[in-house]
């Protein structure tokens, strides 16, 4: 399989690749010696890539990951530890995580080891998960004097109920594989040493298909988190009726009625 390394852009904490064949890319967080910590500068470069990666036309799926320690133990507190409310209000660093919600095409991400933190809420911010069997998930932010800052308080709350969601921020507790599990944070367990190639197979499925309905159905399922039901019914709608302006949806009708595998263009 074709692969194009792409770390010729200037990052210093990720590596990227692609799969030509395939359309997938994969992220990886890379500050082994900091269990991948998302300090400034990674976050930074991460947000660069994932955007980079949305506008890549022969991008249609992402992968992110970290390594088998930690997907990312959390922000860096060292950054953090010397500064007070005026500098964190006129910096409004965790207003930049609106950018990765932006992210239009898949992300999958694949997860072992420590997801803690900001960890855990940048994990949040993908749309299928595959664990490993090592994982440990959660926000303590509440051990250090803070609370979650990067959505962990409000995503949870939608996808585990409010007591489950106080129970694990107050607490700041970790949860193992099998609870991430139960409460639907995971989509699935696997072992450790398959946990990427097992994102990156499922990435390549939804890479297969269709790329503009594939970005369609995830702002759709998106909305469905944050509106009601009938205002995300009608969002659901228009975007069903704007796929019917697309070469894609001519071509996958008429692929189906002449029993043909459709020739996806993008369009």
């Amino acid at each position: 399989m074709q692969l194009k390394h792409l770390n010729q852009m200037p990052y210093k904490h990720l590596l990227v690749s692609q799969e030509l064949e395939t359309k997938i890319a994969v992220v990886q967080l890379n500050r082994p010696q900091a269990l991948n910590a998302l300090c400034f500068e990674l976050m930074d470069e991460l947000i660069e890539a994932l955007e980079a990666l949305d506008k890549n036309t022969d991008v249609n799926a992402v992968v992110l990951t970290g390594n088998e320690k930690a997907f990312a133990a959390g922000a860096d507190i060292k950054e953090f530890a010397e500064r007070n409310v005026t500098q964190m209000l006129l910096e409004d660093r965790l207003s930049q995580w609106k950018r990765i919600e932006a992210i239009s095409k898949p992300l999958v991400a694949a997860v072992s080891g420590f997801a803690l933190g900001g960890g855990c809420e940048l994990m949040l911010h993908c749309d299928i998960v595959i664990a490993s069997e090592t994982v440990k998930l959660g926000q303590p932010e509440i051990n250090i004097g803070v609370m979650p800052g990067a959505g962990g308080t409000q995503r949870l709350t939608k996808l585990v109920g409010k007591f489950k969601a106080m129970e694990l921020v107050l607490t700041g507790r970790f949860i193992d594989a099998k609870e991430a599990l139960e409460l639907k944070l995971v989509n699935k367990i696997v072992p450790v040493a398959d946990c990427l190639e097992d994102a990156k197979k499922l990435a390549r499925e939804i890479a297969a298909k269709a790329p503009i309905a594939a970005r369609a159905a995830k702002a759709a399922i998106r909305k469905a988190l944050e509106t009601t039901l009938d205002d995300g019914l009608e969002f659901e709608r228009q975007r069903f009726y704007l796929l019917f302006d697309t070469d894609d949806k001519k071509e996958g009708m008429q692929a189906f009625i002449e029993k043909r595998k459709p020739q996806w263009t993008g369009k």
